[in-house]
């Protein structure tokens, strides 16, 4: 059981934050704010891996443990990835959590989506003993989009009988799957969950693609809310299916790199880690050169050229407007801001034990004229330092 395992010797300890952030060994860890779980923020996406067969499958997921990667969804387009995983999680020494979907079902072999509880709970059993585990560390409602399905997980006992798991010691934290953020809202309201897994891309939250729903404010109300109150996010389809990375079918018409799109996920408030699909050893290694990457890698401020007319102005916390001449981070410096707005108590302590506030800003424009979404970065802080004091 993933409980059971222990650190293996030689190990360097983890290096602890007072934000909630860790890393080791290279690889960086965020805390699940509604528990004591520390989550890489790469995580692994199941989607293709059965496509080169079981044998692989496992390899892969090993090489991920091995560099640190510690969170796994298990939302497969088939059943190949589920004894693979487990068979490298049984074996690592380290502890791996698992994101197990009620609702994805793999009677055939091939990935199904139901509402109904009694094959739901058949599929869980299944997937639990493929998984070699006793215990969920994520369990969450499958890919609720609708209203009505939402309705019917209620009415037909999913969400009673995952609580009771809960109450049982079987599934540790419960958790969405969503790209509806009307839904998302509404399972929020209920206090149930710890854990939403949301499609996050710049795509998305501009309104472009298939599950571009929601408008940029109402996307990052919902983020902004899941930090506020302490539910983490775990990103799928941070490339929009592979979209972003083409110029020939990015609705930008520019290619994006992986790299990129992994950043800009994970500046987003609330998100935890993300879970990009991998296929095998390569694209692993692929993934995990995130870690090492600079930050001009990394930088995705080329958005700013493709912001629509009413996501203009919004900081994204990016800071390609650094360095600033004062040493302000202008960028958490937002971000504390708009979470404080949000209700979240404990931005406004993060934002008093910041070195320098919006208060030291002299004004002198820099900020402004780099920054790619024309934010207007000197009044905001003259704002923010109204509402905090300082």
């Amino acid at each position: 059981m993933a409980e059971n395992r222990k650190m293996p010797e030689g190990k360097t300890p983890v290096q602890q934050y007072s934000t909630g952030v860790r890393y080791k060994n290279g690889m960086e860890y965020r805390k699940l704010p509604r528990g004591t779980e520390e989550i890489s923020v790469i995580g692994l996406g199941s989607s293709s891996s059965g496509e080169a067969g079981a044998k692989e499958a496992q390899a892969a997921a090993e090489m991920a443990i091995e560099n640190g990667i510690n969170y796994f969804d298990l939302a497969a387009s088939d059943a190949v990835p589920f004894e693979a995983y487990g068979n490298a999680a049984a074996g690592c020494g380290e502890k791996v959590y698992f994101q197990v979907h009620f609702g994805a079902e793999y009677t055939t072999g091939k990935y199904g989506w139901t509402l109904d509880l009694e094959k739901i709970k058949r599929s869980v059993d299944w997937q639990m003993k493929a998984l070699k585990t006793d215990v969920i560390d994520f369990g969450f409602v499958h890919c609720i989009d609708e209203g009505t399905d939402l309705e019917q997980v209620t009415a037909q006992g999913t969400l009673d009988y995952m609580q009771e798991l809960k109450r049982q010691g079987v599934i540790r934290h419960l958790g969405l799957s969503s790209h509806t953020p009307q839904i998302a809202q509404r399972f929020l309201d209920t206090g149930l969950i710890d854990m939403l897994m949301f499609s996050i891309n710049p795509g998305y939250d501009y309104r472009k693609g298939e599950y571009a729903v929601g408008s940029v404010d109402e996307r990052m109300e919902l983020y902004r809310r899941c930090q506020a109150e302490g539910v983490g996010i775990s990103v799928m389809k941070a490339f929009s299916g592979g979209q972003l990375l083409d110029e020939k079918t990015s609705p930008f018409k520019k290619a994006l790199t992986k790299y990129q799109c992994i950043q800009y996920a994970l500046d987003k408030p609330g998100v935890l880690t993300v879970l990009p699909g991998v296929r095998n050893r390569q694209d692993v290694k692929e993934i995990l050169g995130f870690l090492k990457a600079s930050r001009e890698e990394k930088d995705y401020s080329v958005l700013g050229d493709f912001t629509p007319q009413d996501a203009e102005g919004i900081c994204v916390y990016c800071n390609h407007c650094q360095p600033c001449p004062q040493g302000l981070d202008v960028g958490l410096i937002n971000k504390y801001y708009d979470l404080a707005k949000a209700g979240d108590a404990l931005a406004k302590s993060h934002y008093a034990n910041l070195e320098k506030k919006a208060g030291n800003c002299i004004c002198c424009g820099h900020c402004d004229s780099r920054c790619p979404f024309h934010v207007a970065q000197t009044s905001r802080m003259e704002e923010i330092r109204g509402y905090f004091g300082e």
